[in-house]
């Protein structure tokens, strides 16, 4: 028996141009030495494990075997047909069944988006800098980029995307909450151009500082009459009013979108889990959503005011940032562009706190001057604890950079 000596087929290019940073941040958040500010992680000690253990049972009571088969391609029916009631409640507009996809989390539905909708060169006008996860989902479409600009975004190149990219509620990475004119100010343009629009809206119940209003979907209803056949395509998730690990999410959009996207998802995993969809039901017929969100919002609001307190003490001297009323982040800029947050990110692995640096969240990696830090997974104190050590991180970086000079002023003490 000979072995041969060719060289067996390369990956596919678009593996060349992706990154390692979200296997890095979940990797840190499983050790007990680092403090993560990096993931997009609920607090794990919140989570309402014995309301979804009763739901579990009874799912199983219920249901019986029929929670442990293959489910529907579009998902669990008693389940579409709950979050079209309430998405009807919420808007006003008139959503059945079949404006409804459940998906396993809102990433798979980014990555159906992708496949029903883009073909390579295709553009996307997107926010920037952009939510990670939805660059991945997409990236082996091999899609062109330009920037969603929320007050002057021409209806030309509209016409030419093939959609529009928004997290208008507290935006990832940055926090931001648009305001409502500029959401009905792009749903004009995008209505006048023809395309659709992506609204991503995973953060909507960590509402920290008020309601953030109408969705983009909600007045995009108020004009359209009859079942909904807008252009809005809505993504949800139970993965922060609930948890994650349920993995449920779900896609509300026109009836003739949603079958586009069931076929794509046909060809991805033939259905999601019917238990996990069944357990959802349960907690969401029950309310447990809603009350669970209710009662984590006070405890990520001390959570978000003790990372800005201690930003403001440790940090404040190389970075600024707005303190973002919901959501689970801070958006950090440097106030100098010789601070290169890909580089820092190495020293604040050896300092043993994690960070994300921005360049993942923009579209061509060429913004290295902002981090984004997440304040929900963590305690207070354990908070503050990794904020200075992002500051000594931040004291070695500069002293090994001879073009940085020392701000000293009042916030520069470590």
């Amino acid at each position: 028996m000979t072995t041969s000596n060719r060289r067996r087929p390369e990956t596919a290019q678009w593996l060349k141009a992706s990154n390692s940073i979200t296997q890095q941040f979940l990797a840190f958040g499983g050790r007990a030495d680092v403090v993560s500010l990096a993931g997009g992680l609920p607090a794990a000690e919140l989570y309402p494990i014995e309301a979804i253990g009763e739901a579990a049972r009874r799912a199983l009571e219920t249901l019986g075997a029929a929670a442990l088969e293959y489910g529907a391609v579009e998902g669990f029916l008693p389940l579409r047909r709950l979050i079209a009631e309430r998405m009807a409640a919420e808007t006003g507009g008139a959503f059945t069944a079949a404006n409804v996809l459940l998906t396993s989390g809102s990433m798979q539905a980014l990555d159906l988006i992708g496949k029903v909708l883009i073909d390579p060169g295709d553009l996307i006008v997107a926010q920037a800098p952009t939510y990670l996860g939805a660059l991945d989902a997409w990236r082996p479409r091999r899609p062109a980029y330009l920037p969603l600009d929320w007050q002057a975004q021409d209806v030309e190149t509209l016409a030419r995307a093939k959609f529009a990219y928004a997290v208008p509620n507290y935006s990832n990475p940055t926090g931001v909450l648009v305001p409502q004119d500029r959401r009905a100010a792009l749903l004009d343009k995008v209505r006048a151009a023809g395309t659709w629009l992506v609204e991503d809206d995973p953060y909507l119940t960590m509402q920290l500082d008020g309601p953030p209003g109408p969705s983009i979907l909600a007045r995009d209803v108020a004009r359209s009459r009859g079942a909904y056949d807008g252009s809005v395509i809505y993504l949800g998730t139970v993965s922060k009013s609930l948890v994650p690990g349920l993995r449920v999410g779900w896609v509300v959009a026109a009836a003739g979108m949603i079958q586009s996207l069931a076929l794509a998802k046909q060809a991805t995993d033939l259905s999601s889990s019917m238990f996990t969809q069944a357990v959802a039901l349960d907690l969401l017929e029950r309310d447990v959503d809603r009350r669970h969100s209710a009662s984590i919002v006070p405890v990520y609001r001390e959570r978000r005011d003790a990372l800005v307190s201690e930003a403001a003490l440790r940090l404040s001297e190389w970075f600024e940032w707005e303190v973002p009323p919901g959501g689970m982040f801070v958006w950090m800029r440097s106030k100098d562009r010789a601070i290169d947050t890909d580089e820092l990110y190495r020293f604040a692995v050896e300092e043993k706190v994690a960070f994300v640096p921005s360049s993942v969240f923009d579209f061509t990696g060429e913004d290295r001057y902002a981090m984004r830090v997440n304040f929900t997974r963590s305690s207070p104190e354990v908070i503050r604890e990794g904020v200075r050590r992002l500051g000594r991180a931040i004291d070695t970086y500069a002293s090994s950079r001879p073009q940085l000079g020392r701000r000293a002023g009042p916030n520069s003490r470590r």
